[in-house]
């Protein structure tokens, strides 16, 4: 969301544009290292037909929280010589009020502007000064901000991060000025561009009901407008609050010395009530939608699908990741092969879960299995859901053997591996943050590959009985208005 240096790569096994949609636009004691998950498998596990275990990868996870609120996640890693430094904090595009689409994108750029002893880009200019790089991004359940600086930096980066929670330069200038970006952002990004928001934008808008996850969280030009500065300052003292954070550290420290640091700098900020959770819940959808939109920028047509996940966390879940894999992920997904290989409709097929914006883990309410694809003029989009159609009904019905089920494993593995132990650790800090932050468990990482190794092909195909059927998706198709 931050025209800074981005690292160029997916979050963890699915694309993330993160929303700026441009740059911007896509976190106490020793140190505890979690244990592989034991637990029996389910009811609906037969642990006999379960993949093979590979060998398990520890990541080390100290986990705590400060009297103010404030949980803390350290993860030492002494293979480089740097720090990351993630902040995360509970407010993303659900959360934002009604009336004021946009504001938390908003409020992220806003905290970019200064602090009470950083003035307007001085916390930019002061992570590259030092050889580091930056950003923030707003997400469906979070807004977040990471730096990744040289090591012996790590306590200079700890300071000028807390010294934003501590007390934001929230002026009428700042926000006047950041309004004018934001709309710029997305007259750029979505209103002047061929495909603007297709289908990230669009595609929740349409196939939800729960105004919380349905509306433009980009923002409304004229809400982006009735933004006012008493409104920045309450949004500030709730959300920006320690209690409604995680800090995470990752890369190269000792964890005595980073827990000093983060008492030091953040063990004084005090804490703010918070208010209720909004209701996320969706009702289950029983009928096909349809839609048409037009583009008077796009030369092609194109189609999105979105169908209802299962809920974050339950077996299902962790069935429809791996049916994700197979249908979706790489040029041997069976919607590639069918799609561009066989018939050549299109020349890519893409999405994922939480597609554009995030990854499988880092939200925290309902959410969407999306693919889309640009296909030929001279293709009709009935023959693009017939095919999709086919693929998923042909495992439905014939079943998954386990060569199928290794080889999405695998991709699984070799995805989770790479983001986890990049040098500039943000995938590991990203992981970790979103597991505190949602499940107050960042060791939920050392337990992520135990959980799909639980996944059978009896409970995949129950999987795609339930959440892919036709009755749970939406279909959204571009009419293109350009000349070509």
């Amino acid at each position: 969301m931050r025209h800074f240096k981005v690292f160029n790569r997916s979050l963890l096994w699915a694309p993330a544009v993160v929303l700026a949609l441009g740059a911007c636009s896509p976190k106490a004691t020793s140190v505890v290292t979690a244990p592989v998950d034991a637990s029996p498998a389910t009811a609906a596990v037969a642990p006999e037909k379960a993949t093979p275990a590979g060998p398990a990868f520890q990541i080390p996870v100290e986990y705590y929280t400060l009297p103010n609120g404030l949980r803390v996640v350290l993860s030492p890693d002494h293979t480089a010589p740097t720090a990351t430094v993630a902040a995360y904090y509970a407010v993303g595009f659900r959360t934002e009020p009604r009336n004021r689409t946009g504001f938390a994108h908003l409020f992220e750029h806003l905290m970019f502007q200064g602090s009470q002893n950083l003035g307007k880009n001085e916390f930019i200019g002061l992570i590259q000064k030092n050889g580091g790089a930056l950003n923030g991004s707003t997400r469906f359940d979070f807004t977040n901000y990471y730096e990744v600086v040289p090591a012996h930096k790590l306590e200079t980066i700890l300071w000028a991060e807390a010294d934003r929670m501590r007390g934001l330069a929230i002026t009428q200038s700042n926000l006047t000025n950041q309004q004018g970006v934001v709309k710029s952002e997305v007259r750029v990004n979505v209103l002047n561009q061929p495909y603007g928001g297709f289908p990230w934008l669009l595609m929740p808008q349409k196939a939800n009901k729960n105004w919380n996850n349905a509306h433009n969280f980009y923002g409304d030009l004229k809400d982006l407008d009735a933004a006012n500065l008493a409104d920045v300052k309450q949004f500030f003292k709730t959300y920006y609050a320690p209690n409604n954070a995680v800090l995470a550290v990752v890369g190269d420290f000792e964890p005595a010395e980073a827990k000093a640091w983060v008492e030091k700098y953040y063990g004084n900020i005090p804490s703010a009530p918070q208010p209720p959770k909004p209701e996320l819940a969706e009702p289950r959808q029983e009928q096909e939608q349809r839609f048409v939109h037009d583009d008077k920028l796009a030369t092609k047509p194109a189609l999105a699908f979105a169908y209802h996940m299962p809920e974050r966390n339950t077996p299902e879940y962790y069935a429809l990741v791996m049916l994700d894999q197979i249908l979706l992920q790489g040029n041997d997904s069976r919607l590639y092969q069918a799609l561009v290989q066989k018939r050549g409709y299109s020349d890519g097929v893409s999405g994922g879960i939480n597609s554009d914006l995030g990854n499988q883990f880092n939200y925290n309410g309902p959410m969407l299995w999306m693919g889309s694809l640009v296909y030929d003029p001279t293709v009709q989009a009935d023959s693009v859901v017939r095919v999709l159609d086919q693929e998923i009904d042909r495992l439905a019905h014939t079943g998954i053997d386990q060569a199928t089920m290794d080889l999405a494993m695998v991709k699984i593995r070799s995805s989770f591996y790479d983001q986890v132990s990049g040098s500039d650790n943000f995938g590991r800090a990203d992981l970790l943050a979103s597991f505190a932050l949602f499940d107050n468990d960042p060791n939920r990482i050392n337990r992520i590959e135990s959980e799909f190794r639980k996944v059978t092909p009896a409970l995949m195909q129950a999987t795609i009985r339930e959440y892919l059927r036709p009755t749970n998706r939406t279909i959204i198709t571009v009419n293109p208005l350009a000349k070509s």
